[in-house]
Formats: structure tokens, C-alpha cells, sequence
């Protein structure tokens, strides 16, 4: 009958917008927001130059927010998958959650909670860790150190520990407020992000 290719066509349609495209999407906070640089200089958007020089071309969907947690990361999430359709997620979230002081086994549950959207999505995960100023003491920077870790092992996803190792404690490197990269440190926290996500382009 006429209709049933009609039918044939809408499902065959959606199961085309279904399917992954060639997208990297990032989803976090001020570190990958190009806070108080130009956005030309973030590492994301160098990141989706470095993306568009590849063949086949991928591009880079930056949906981080300065002042995300990882609460309202995960209230996100769902909708930009279902818009983007990213074949991979990189998952930068948890400064804010560490700076607050906020419980730590919350953090984690947002993270995991990310983690499963995106692979349900069909999308394969990095994760992005960070480290807390030395005051806020060791029991608690280790406690967050942990959260990353774990769930890379147990969730079987790519990890880099520390967005910012190396610059962190390199003054000339750092802004002002001693948490957000200067412009000129960015490609170094590309260098760390393309040596985990490259193997996920395939």
C-alpha cells in the first residue's frame, strides 16, 4: 500500500538523524568556556580548527557554561544529545562542584549519569579531571582525584587526570585568580586533551 512507504521512509529518516555525525561535543565549565581570553583562543575552539584539517572533517560543539556544575551539566546533556548527535563527548566538569565543597559521592553520580546518556546516545566518552587548590586539604583533593579515576576504571572511558598538569602551577601560564589558563597556555591544554581524544575519532 502507498502508505507503508510513507512509513518505510519516516522510520529510514529517523534512523539517518539518529546516527552519529562527525561531532565532538564538550560539555564544561569556565576551563573550556575561554574565560576572560578571546573564545578564539580556548582550547576548544583550536580544538575544532585541529578537527576541521582532518580527513574526513569532524568539528567541535563547545556547550560549556562558566559557573557549570555538574548538576546542571547533567540537566543538559539529554537535550544536546538529541540535537547534536555527537559521536564523541568530552565531559569537563567537577571544578565547581570542588571549589563549593560540595559532597563528592553527588559528583560522582553526575558524572556516571553523563556518562551513561552519552553512551546511550551511541557517543564515546572522555572524561576530564581537575584539581583543587592545596587549602582545600588532602583528604578532600584526593576524594576528587578518586571520583575521575574510578569512574574511567569502572565505566572503561578515556581519562585525562588533570586538565591542567604542567600549567596549573606555572605562574606565568595562569591568569590573575590562579584558576583559569592565560591565552598563550591553551594549546598545552590541547596537547593534553588530543593525546586522549584522538583515539576516539574513528
Amino acid at each position: 500500500m502507498w502508505w507503508s512507504g510513507w512509513i518505510l521512509l519516516l522510520v529510514i529518516g529517523g534512523v539517518r538523524a539518529a546516527v552519529p555525525s562527525r561531532t565532538v561535543l564538550v560539555l564544561g565549565d569556565s576551563l573550556s568556556a575561554a574565560h576572560n581570553i578571546p573564545v578564539a583562543d580556548g582550547w576548544v575552539h583550536l580544538l575544532d580548527a585541529r578537527l576541521g584539517e582532518m580527513v574526513p572533517k569532524w568539528s567541535a560543539i563547545n556547550a560549556s557554561i562558566s559557573g557549570e556544575t555538574s548538576l546542571s551539566g547533567r540537566d543538559r546533556l539529554r537535550a544536546l544529545l538529541e540535537r547534536h548527535h555527537p559521536a564523541v563527548v568530552v565531559i569537563e566538569l567537577g571544578a565547581n562542584d570542588g571549589l563549593r565543597g560540595l559532597p563528592l559521592p553527588a559528583l560522582r553520580d553526575n558524572l556516571a549519569a553523563m556518562i551513561g546518556m552519552a553512551r546511550q546516545a551511541g557517543a564515546r566518552v572522555l572524561l576530564l579531571g581537575i584539581e583543587l587548590p592545596v587549602n582545600y586539604g588532602p583528604q578532600y583533593r584526593d576524594g576528587l582525584r578518586q571520583v575521575y579515576a574510578g569512574l574511567a576504571r569502572e565505566r572503561h572511558v578515556a581519562l585525562v587526570p588533570f586538565l591542567l598538569e604542567g600549567i596549573a602551577l606555572d605562574p606565568a601560564l595562569m591568569q590573575d585568580d590562579g584558576l583559569h589558563p592565560l591565552a598563550r597556555a591553551e594549546p598545552r591544554v590541547l596537547a593534553l586533551v588530543w593525546k586522549q581524544l584522538r583515539p576516539l575519532l574513528k
